[in-house]
């Protein structure tokens, strides 16, 4: 039993390069690919090799590449190159902010100060605001995590879709340090599998026996009563209470919803460049991606695929949106930047 999991930690910079746990394999292997460019970072992105949070932290690190790239220019050569390199990344996966928010929270903090650094100087900046981005998100997800547990019964059987990432493992923690005891039910997630992968591997290694189902079996297990709560992450929420997550989760909110089975969304935070669902791009990939399982093909050919990598579930469906700050019916999601300090432009 592991209260930190292989994937809790699976971006790491080293001296020459950046290197990425590659969770398209993950937990058959224990494969890290090797990044030397901002640009390499990008393409991982963009290709899979890191899912759910794992963006996040391979975004902050790329922009440290960045910054050492560009170490031997002036200043305003060196910003403008940052600046490149976060635009870039910020583009790999659209639907999802916290590259947006990585991006804009570190450059914001080296690049607004009077003077434009540059050598050595700009890299140590840049790797001191990519760590201190790191660890406020970790410390946000540890807050939302309480807050999730605290809408588990103690016996709770927890129906999870996709790989909810670092709000899952902060969940587990929280309600196992509160002394309740949780029951899992994983979806597989085609076309990566990260719930039959990433999810279930990760809750094995806390101790728990998920059950897995296919993602068309959703609402059969509800119907049999194998789950009496529904509980993913959200890649992003609008101030109007739309959920916006791995495509599938409207699915497991209907079937909630014709069940009467709660389903409850997490994000650190809603959006608040998002104030309804139409600010939002859902990623489309590459249809061929759905032909394929693990690198094998598994559709006949001449078949065409499609691909929208997210869904919206909307307001109605949800039951309750989780942030860092606590729990809110969707309705009231905004009532998130009523904390004390914080406001929707802060």
């Amino acid at each position: 039993m592991s209260d930190t999991p292989v994937l809790a930690d699976s971006v790491r910079i080293t001296d020459d390069a950046v290197e990425i746990l590659d969770r398209r394999v993950y937990p058959f292997e224990v494969r890290w690919v090797r990044c030397t460019t901002s640009e390499e970072v990008a393409t991982a992105i963009e290709r899979m090799v890191t899912q759910s949070s794992g963006p996040l932290f391979a975004a902050t690190a790329g922009l440290v590449l960045a910054a050492r790239e560009a170490r031997r220019e002036p200043p305003e050569e060196a910003v403008a190159h940052l600046r490149r390199a976060g635009a870039r990344l910020i583009a790999t996966r659209p639907t999802n902010n916290h590259i947006r928010d990585a991006v804009q929270g570190v450059l914001g903090v080296v690049l607004d100060g009077p003077e434009a650094a540059s050598g050595t100087e700009l890299v140590e900046a840049v790797t001191r605001a990519a760590h201190a981005h790191d660890a406020a998100y970790r410390e946000r997800s540890a807050a939302l995590g309480r807050h999730a547990a605290s809408l588990l019964g103690d016996g709770a059987r927890v129906l999870t879709h996709c790989w909810a990432d670092a709000f899952l493992i902060a969940t587990v923690r929280a309600a196992r340090s509160a002394g309740k005891h949780l029951e899992f039910v994983c979806t597989e997630t085609r076309p990566y599998l990260q719930g039959a992968r990433l999810t279930a591997a990760t809750l094995v290694e806390m101790g728990y026996r998920p059950t897995l189902i296919t993602d068309g079996m959703v609402a059969a297990a509800l119907a049999d009563g194998l789950a009496d709560v529904t509980l993913t992450a959200a890649d992003r929420v609008t101030l109007d209470g739309h959920v916006v997550n791995k495509v599938g989760t409207l699915g497991v909110a209907l079937a909630a919803n014709a069940f009467g089975v709660p389903y409850h969304a997490l994000i650190d935070a809603p959006d608040p460049q998002a104030r309804t669902i139409d600010d939002v791009v859902i990623e489309r990939r590459d249809g061929d991606e759905v032909l394929h399982v693990l690198g094998r093909r598994t559709a006949a050919e001449g078949v065409v695929g499609y691909y929208p990598a997210f869904d919206a579930t909307p307001p109605r469906l949800v039951t309750r949106i989780v942030t860092e700050h606590g729990v809110y019916e969707p309705s009231r999601v905004r009532d998130h930047f009523a904390v004390s300090g914080h406001t929707e432009e802060s």
